[in-house]
């Protein structure tokens, strides 16, 4: 998928998707100091489609942008990963209930997991989740090796409560304010990236 914002252009990949978690891949020219404004908290006010009573719901959702390492940065040896296969959850129909193509890898030596099945082939979710991996190992080094930089991801993320925020969003009166510098546009120009 591709986008645009601030008059940066940008390819974006899901790679990673559930309940509470969507984690992003964002390859272009200068991505990290353009999105490095979006850390934080995020206030979603909106109408939904089903509300009868014309009554707001506000959703939180928090930011934070990390760099993805090379993958000499991070090498992971093979015995140290402990693979799964599993069917994919979602609609799919009957690829997705006849085929393993859903896989999670584990790093014994930390425990951490990855699960992925965004994609229709075992190996290319076996290469997404490494991918994803070798990120979460990168941050978990570095934060061990500079606490101040754990400290400022905490910081950028917050503690995802609505008094805690970087921008709020109201579709229903097209209204956009970031609350930071103060300035606020329409809806419609949020969405097209002219911000």
């Amino acid at each position: 998928m591709r986008g645009c914002v601030g008059g940066g252009r940008f390819d974006l990949e899901d790679v990673e998707y559930r309940a509470g978690l969507c984690v992003l891949r964002v390859v272009g020219r200068g991505v990290v100091a353009l999105f490095a404004g979006e850390t934080g908290g995020h206030r979603w006010q909106r109408v939904p489609p089903t509300e009868r009573r014309g009554r707001v719901h506000t959703s939180t959702v928090t930011v934070a942008v990390l760099p993805e390492p090379a993958p000499h940065e991070v090498i992971v040896r093979e015995a140290d990963l402990e693979w799964h296969t599993m069917r994919a959850s979602g609609s799919g129909g009957q690829h997705l209930q006849k085929t393993d193509s859903a896989v999670r890898v584990r790093h014994k030596p930390t425990g951490l997991e990855v699960r992925c099945e965004t994609e229709r082939s075992q190996s290319a979710n076996r290469e997404t989740a490494l991918r994803v991996l070798r990120a979460r190992l990168a941050e978990a080094a570095r934060e061990q090796v500079l606490g101040a930089r754990a400290d400022e991801r905490r910081r950028q993320v917050g503690s995802g409560q609505r008094g805690d925020k970087r921008r709020t969003i109201r579709t229903q009166d097209d209204h956009v304010v970031d609350h930071i510098d103060g300035r606020s546009w329409s809806f419609k120009r949020y969405v097209r990236g002219d911000w």
